[in-house]
This record gives C-alpha cells, sequence and structure tokens, in this order.
C-alpha cells in the first residue's frame, strides 16, 4: 500500500469565506452530538430548532435530518446559519463542517485535494496540519453518523426526548442511528 499523499501533512486554515457554506446547494447532515451542540448554543428546543433551521432528505431508507438552506439566486444558496461576518454557530456547527476539508473524498488522493483547493482558499495557505490530525479529523467523519428517522416520524410533533434519547424513533426503527 502507498503512502499517502498528505504523509508529511499539509497546510490549511479555514478563513471563513464562505466557499464551502454556499453556492451550490447541498445538504449538512446532523448526527446527535451535533443537534446536542446547537440546541444548547442556541438555547432552543427541538420543535423550534427544526422548524427553523431543519429539513428532511430522503436517503432511502429513511428521513435524515439536515440544516435547510437560503436561496441567494436560483443557483447560489447559502447555509441557513451563514452570517455576513460568517458562520453564526461557528463554535457549535455540526462535524460535517468542522471536518472540512478533511473528508474521505477529498482526502483520497492528491488531485481531489487540488481539485477542492481550487474552491477553497485556505487549502494550502494555513497551518501545517499533520497526518495525526489529519487522521483523526477523518475517523471523526468516517464515525459520525447521521441522524435519520424513520419514515413516518413526524419532527414537528417530537421533541428532543424523542430525537436524541432513544434509538428507536419510529415504527420501522431499524434504519436510526446513534450519532
Amino acid at each position: 500500500m502507498s503512502e499517502a499523499f498528505y504523509a508529511k501533512g499539509v497546510h490549511f486554515s479555514c478563513l471563513r469565506c464562505s466557499a464551502c457554506c454556499g453556492g451550490e446547494s447541498g445538504y449538512v447532515f446532523l448526527t446527535k452530538a451535533d443537534l446536542r451542540r446547537l440546541l444548547r448554543g442556541l438555547a432552543l428546543d427541538f420543535k423550534s430548532f427544526f422548524h427553523d433551521y431543519c429539513r428532511l432528505v430522503d436517503v432511502g431508507t429513511g428521513m435524515a435530518l439536515s440544516l435547510r438552506e437560503i436561496a441567494k439566486t436560483n443557483a447560489s444558496f447559502d447555509c441557513v446559519f451563514w452570517r455576513t461576518e460568517g458562520c453564526g454557530v461557528y463554535a457549535d456547527r455540526p462535524i460535517q463542517c468542522s471536518s472540512y476539508p478533511f473528508w474521505p473524498s477529498i482526502m483520497d488522493s492528491m488531485a481531489s485535494w487540488r481539485n477542492e483547493a481550487s474552491s477553497c482558499p485556505g487549502i494550502e495557505s494555513g497551518l501545517p496540519r499533520s497526518k495525526l490530525y489529519i487522521e483523526e479529523h477523518l475517523l471523526e467523519r468516517r464515525r459520525a453518523k447521521t441522524i435519520v428517522l424513520s419514515y413516518g416520524v413526524d419532527p414537528e410533533n417530537s421533541d428532543e426526548d424523542t430525537i436524541l434519547g432513544s434509538e428507536r424513533l419510529g415504527p420501522d426503527s431499524s434504519h436510526a442511528v446513534e450519532g
């Protein structure tokens, strides 16, 4: 097996430029740990948080909890938490955000890393990040399990105990996951 291209480290610092927080439409899937942090940080109950900041995405095995987007134009979107001065929940942001750009798909090859650098000015222009640092973030990202509600579960009529306190989240609970 060949050595990873990042064996001697890479340079990266988040410049809070919003390049990864807006533009193309996408998903920011939430884990239970993400949801706990965000509820605590925003001092909200689950129903209010879900109503104001979330959407459900059909992932084929149930409905995944994702952050909403705000359309700037027909082709440009921002994360619901993006503000002019940066991320409004930066200290509590989801693992998907805090582990960027150290995602398996980006760290797979030097070509993928360089391709991502074309849209992220923090790549190759920041602090040195060691192989250990990178692999810790890769592992954290791989272990993150998105909240997936069974079909038929209505988040508008659920509370955080239902979402966070039980692995069984509906009549077909085999698809609910711990995060």
